[in-house]
């Protein structure tokens, strides 16, 4: 059964990433919201009661105020929800905070990591029909909505998040199925990382508060070499690639060849202790395990979204070792859109505006006919 909606009635859009949750109106050109998907409970003592809104915060709380009496909760791990009552106190957030909106009033469209769990699908579902009483949902992969994004008929997305990083080969507009990678490995797993290549140099960030200071120095002084091993030498032969950071308690740090080693996991996982294929691997099987007529429009077509492909140097590395790996007649061309980190959103927000669309929402009454499972037929 379609949905039908007033015009006038604007469709919510939610990309639900791992680290940061893209909310706001199908139509538009960008988010409204973007918020850390974190969560902030107060400690308590055994005989407070922990029932007020105020006992928790949302997003970048813990960050700016360092207050030690909160305990951060991340509801996401790897891209799959993990915990469920987290997770729905952000979306309420979001729908009543941040968008003011009466989430009983609007579809939605959410999206969902690569091979997400059946049952996972389900409760989400669930949730939005049950809890917030929505009148109709979609859920969609972000790689398929960062395809629509860039408006391309045949193409490889390179998706790389907080918690995943996906591939997966597109043909006009059908996933080949057989040739998707998922790899669970992504921008928390490399702020790990700074933060242990940080301790070795005798810097300690040992809580929830202090890793948000290594995850900003990620995002502000990290690159990817071009040439890993060229890189190093240069590090300890020269000051240039130093840099100094200042942490808010007026302390200056210096980070030298970390700048560089931490992205460098996503290219070699087994750095960080990941007995995996590396994104470049990955990359080069996925087109692989497509029909050899069709492999040379995925070489010239190989779309970055996610945040971590936001890293200095990541499209040229990816560029420079794919070219490496294929015949030499073969054109290479990673295309890297500069809207790439938020293409998810982006592609559900056309999608979502679409007359053509209109009849795949899920509607309540699909809901109450059918159950949770109605999202596995309606939702591919």
């Amino acid at each position: 059964m379609s949905f039908t909606y007033d015009d006038e009635i604007r469709r919510i859009v939610i990309d639900n990433g791992s680290g940061n949750i893209r909310a706001g109106f199908a139509g538009d050109d960008a988010p409204q919201v973007i918020l850390q998907n974190v969560i902030h409970h107060r400690r308590h003592n055994s005989s407070q009661a922990d029932t007020s809104h105020s006992d928790y915060f949302v997003g970048n709380k813990l960050f700016k105020d360092r207050d030690t009496s909160l305990i951060c909760s991340y509801p996401m791990e790897h891209g799959i929800v993990t915990n469920w009552d987290d997770m729905e106190k952000i979306w309420h957030h979001i729908f009543v905070s941040e968008l003011r909106i009466k989430p009983e009033e609007h579809p939605v469209l959410l999206t969902e990591a690569l091979l997400n769990p059946l049952g996972n699908r389900e409760k989400m579902t669930q949730i939005l029909f049950e809890h917030f009483h929505v009148p109709a949902m979609y859920v969609s992969t972000q790689t398929i909505l960062s395809f629509y994004s860039l408006g391309r008929t045949c193409g490889v997305v390179v998706e790389s998040g907080d918690g995943v990083t996906q591939i997966m080969p597109i043909n006009e507009g059908y996933r080949i199925t057989n040739a998707i990678s998922r790899l669970d490995l992504g921008g928390r797993d490399l702020t790990n990382w700074l933060v242990r290549l940080l301790a070795e140099r005798g810097y300690s960030f040992a809580t929830a508060a202090e890793r948000e200071i290594v995850r900003d120095i990620k995002e502000k002084h990290t690159y990817v070499a071009l040439d890993f091993e060229q890189e190093m030498a240069t590090a300890k032969h020269s000051k240039k690639i130093k840099q100094s950071y200042h942490l808010p308690d007026g302390q200056e740090i210096t980070i030298d060849n970390e700048r560089f080693q931490c992205p460098e996991a996503l290219f070699q996982p087994r750095m960080i202790g990941q007995q995996e294929l590396g994104i470049v691997e990955l990359l080069y099987n996925a087109i692989m395990k497509c029909d050899v007529d069709i492999r040379s429009d995925f070489y010239r077509s190989i779309l970055l979204s996610g945040g971590n492909t936001m890293f200095p140097g990541f499209a040229d590395r990816l560029q420079k070792e794919m070219k490496a790996k294929v015949p030499s007649s073969e054109r290479v061309r990673v295309v890297a859109s500069p809207e790439r980190e938020y293409s998810a959103w982006i592609g559900g927000s056309i999608l979502a505006s679409l007359s053509t669309f209109q009849a795949m929402w899920i509607c309540k009454k699909d809901y109450d006919e059918s159950g949770p499972s109605i999202v596995h037929r309606k939702c591919l």
